[in-house]
């Protein structure tokens, strides 16, 4: 399908060709699915909605469920208030949430409803049952990527709900960021491990990776409940992961409640797995337990035994600037060479921090914020490499390339692991290498000539 790109760069100021991101509404709808009882819903066309919800139903394999507004041509000119009281009246008379979490798209942008004036007016006209809740964040798709809408939802829930009683509780707040289910069940083991007692908002476990009983649950059990989130004005202090997706909420939560913020890396192999650990002892004072320490050890050890093929390993990485910045540490902790990241999403300081993290193995390394997979493939036709990573829309360039890839980052519609085991952890470190060791193995039992087919790698 790619044999068609060249090696020729050409400079391209406006357009970009296979981003390496997606739109915002995309962020604030998996924040959303993270609340205990919460409907998402898309004040926008039908169009965006089925987009959005089609996106997430294939990278995890489960029904999400949303509502929109359902713009015709009527709203589209004269503005969508009735629409989204029309509506939160269905939605609440069919559907029994606890709470509505709006977010906009491009078209409702573009006309400029005012959404917290709607909200106010659906309660006072009683659209509103009492004691349910209706939220919204601005999630224009011509600005940022699904990761700032995936932030944007998160500041909204501290904005809307959090309250602050004056009592201080010997509780954590976490950020956990755009990861997961497993991910997120893997944050709260290590919390558990440690004797911390937290909050994590949102939580997609058992929500989006559910068990099967044979019965369909519109709200599975899992979730953030809204008492928790009001309960977060009252914790002592919040542990804020991948600061793309993190930071506004904590920040949000210290202005509004005055509870201080710790901002970290998302937990991704060892030295990133470590602050988080260390952030968990200090917070619960507590000690590291032996059982996670050792995980550590195993860890370590994985990386010992692995070196001879992760020394000097050429990676050309894309995905989310979270994602990226630890994962890319990773590859450098193991002594991998990062050739060239790309995110779609914009950051200069972003681009920055990735240089110096590469600096130490490849000082040279490319670090793009808001391109694109195209000049990658571009770039690696003109600098060639051992490893593709980054999500399913690389597996055309590994393909055409001829190149071992592996999987990691949104979207992954063609495999089903990543929402069933964490990449984040000590544990999840392991799972990584195994991923890049298998890649890399597979290639050479496909591609060595006969007589240079090994048994033992």
């Amino acid at each position: 399908m790619l044999e068609g790109t060249t090696a020729e760069i050409r400079e391209r100021k406006a357009l970009r060709i296979n981003p390496a991101k997606t739109c915002q509404p995309i962020g604030a709808m998996y924040a959303a699915l993270g609340i205990h009882k919460c409907m998402p819903h898309s004040h926008g066309s039908q169009g965006c909605c089925a987009y959005h919800r089609s996106q997430l139903t294939r990278h995890h394999k489960e029904p999400v469920a949303a509502t929109t507004s359902s713009f015709t041509e009527g709203a589209s000119v004269f503005g969508g208030m009735a629409n989204l009281k029309t509506a939160l009246n269905n939605i609440f008379t069919i559907y029994e949430p606890d709470i509505v979490a709006v977010h906009t798209t491009c078209l409702s942008e573009v006309i400029g409803d005012d959404i917290p004036m709607i909200i106010k007016k659906s309660a006072e006209d009683g659209i509103i049952p009492e004691g349910k809740t209706v939220i919204h964040t601005n999630t224009p798709s011509f600005a940022g990527s699904h990761i700032t809408g995936f932030s944007g939802q998160c500041a909204a829930f501290v904005k809307y709900l959090a309250e602050s009683t004056g009592e201080t509780k010997n509780v954590v707040n976490i950020f956990p960021g755009w990861v997961e289910p497993a991910d997120m069940r893997e944050i709260k083991r290590l919390a558990e491990l440690v004797g911390v007692e937290y909050i994590l908002a949102p939580d997609t476990s058992d929500v989006l990776d559910s068990p099967h009983d044979g019965k369909y649950h519109m709200y599975p059990d899992g979730g953030t409940t809204v008492a928790q989130l009001k309960a977060m004005g009252d914790s002592f202090l919040s542990i804020a992961l991948g600061p793309l997706a993190s930071t506004a909420a904590a920040t949000e939560l210290e202005k509004k409640c005055k509870v201080p913020n710790k901002v970290l890396e998302l937990p991704i192999g060892v030295k990133a797995t470590d602050e988080f650990v260390n952030a968990l002892r200090l917070a619960g004072d507590t000690a590291v337990p032996a059982s996670l320490e050792k995980e550590r050890g195993r860890l370590i050890d994985m990386i010992s035994d692995m070196s001879q093929y992760m020394h000097n390993l050429k990676v050309a990485i894309f995905g989310d600037p979270d994602h990226l910045t630890s994962m890319v540490s990773f590859l450098v902790e193991m002594g991998a060479k990062p050739m060239i990241v790309v995110t779609g999403t914009p950051g200069k300081k972003w681009e920055g921090k990735l240089k110096e993290i590469c600096s130490e193995t490849n000082p040279e390394a490319e670090v793009l914020a808001f391109s694109d997979i195209h000049y990658m493939h571009q770039w690696i036709k003109n600098n060639p490499v051992d490893l593709i990573m980054g999500n399913t829309y690389g597996k055309y360039v590994a393909r055409t390339e001829k190149l071992p890839f592996v999987r990691f980052g949104f979207p992954i519609l063609d495999r089903v692991g990543h929402r069933a085991f964490p990449m984040l952890g000590y544990n999840g470190g392991m799972r990584i290498i195994e991923k890049i060791t298998d890649a890399l193995f597979d290639q050479r039992d496909r591609e060595d000539p006969d007589h240079e087919v090994e048994l033992v790698l």
